[in-house]
């Protein structure tokens, strides 16, 4: 199979990777034939690339960090909680979503298992999910990568566990914003954006008041927009003022927001991704927590089509650790757009004259 954007999809290709809906249900599941319909359905949902079968790229098959049913299970827990707090499901002195605690602890104890499993801690994230999924989406895919932050740092079981409660629920403050404020296609006015600012501390005044969710999980919520420099929000903090948990979840937080389609902008390549980081080490975060932060993401996730230097259009097959930039790649068009006699591979660590000009 192999990743492309949703433009250079065209009806009669077959989905290779189920794409999924806000609940974690399957939207469009694998192997179903697109036409127009479905295609125009796709784009109107705000969904840009899909995974699809090619003949000269059968085996090459992209390994999610997480398991779809995995991943299913959560977002559907992640959507039932979020939107309860939407509507405010409650009725006189019972609190809205009891068993929030041991449920979330559930689901990141599952994302846990799955972590365990990996052969390495090379992230790569490869589910497909609608515009409207975003905020359960984007809080499960944080709690990953801050779940495996957190390995990497050696983090116990239970700095872990308040690590990734925290990550799953930081942007519950959210479910208190407006909804058109959601949706924004344009800039924020000054009033927009003062009532945009008050989520971390929604968030932090839900969570705190669960006895069986820990207060430094809480903190996640409270402090994940706070930066490095003192220039976030809402208080301000600088430095090791800001706890480590908000810290690692605030830089999850930013990398996903960069790497998925947003209403008033098109998603950043995981490579654009990371320059950012990079650019921002020192100022919106510690450039140390950045460097381990990045030497676990796979820059280009095995799958994704790329256009070479020569001209060749290539699909990535493997992954090398110690050379994260440089992939395997496979040709399947050469610099005439024609298709080779027979595929074959190219290990782009060994051959430093080819560069990477773009993702397809």
């Amino acid at each position: 199979m192999r990743k492309v954007q949703l433009g250079m999809v065209k009806p009669g290709d077959k989905v290779a990777k189920s794409v999924f809906q806000d609940n974690g249900n399957v939207l469009l599941g694998e192997g179903v034939q697109l036409n127009e319909r479905y295609i125009q359905r796709l784009e109107n949902l705000g969904i840009d690339f899909l995974y699809i079968e090619d003949g000269n790229t059968t085996d090459i098959v992209p390994e999610d960090t997480i398991r779809d049913e995995t991943r299913s299970n959560a977002v559907n827990v992640i959507y039932k909680t979020m939107n309860s707090f939407k509507e405010e499901i409650v009725t006189r002195n019972r609190t809205i979503a009891p068993d929030m605690g041991r449920n979330f602890r559930a689901v990141f104890g599952s994302i846990m298992q799955d972590l365990a499993t990996r052969p390495n801690m090379l992230v790569n994230l490869t589910s497909i999910h609608s515009r409207d999924a975003y905020l359960f989406q984007h809080s499960f895919n944080v709690a990953v990568l801050a779940g495996i932050m957190g390995i990497a740092k050696g983090f116990n079981r239970n700095q872990l566990e308040e690590l990734g409660i925290g990550a799953l629920l930081f942007d519950i403050g959210m479910t208190k914003m407006p909804q058109t404020l959601l949706t924004h296609t344009g800039r924020y006015s000054t009033d927009d954006l003062k009532i945009l600012h008050t989520h971390p501390m929604e968030g932090f005044d839900i969570l705190r008041k669960y006895h069986d969710i820990s207060i430094v999980s809480a903190h996640c919520a409270l402090q994940h927009h706070e930066r490095y420099n003192g220039s976030g929000y809402p208080r301000g903090l600088k430095k090791d003022e800001i706890h480590i948990y908000a810290q690692i979840v605030g830089l999850a937080d930013t990398y996903d927001a960069l790497v998925s389609p947003r209403p008033h902008r098109k998603r950043y390549t995981t490579s654009e991704a990371i320059e950012f980081l990079f650019a921002a080490g020192g100022t919106f975060f510690d450039l140390e927590l950045i460097k381990l932060f990045c030497s676990h993401i796979s820059v280009y996730p095995v799958a994704t089509t790329l256009m070479l230097s020569t001209g060749q259009e290539v699909v990535v097959s493997h992954n090398n650790e110690l050379a994260v930039h440089r992939p395997r790649v496979r040709v399947i068009k050469e610099p005439d757009g024609k298709p080779p006699a027979s595929p074959y591979e190219i290990e782009l660590k060994d051959t430093p004259h080819i560069t990477i000009i773009k993702e397809l």
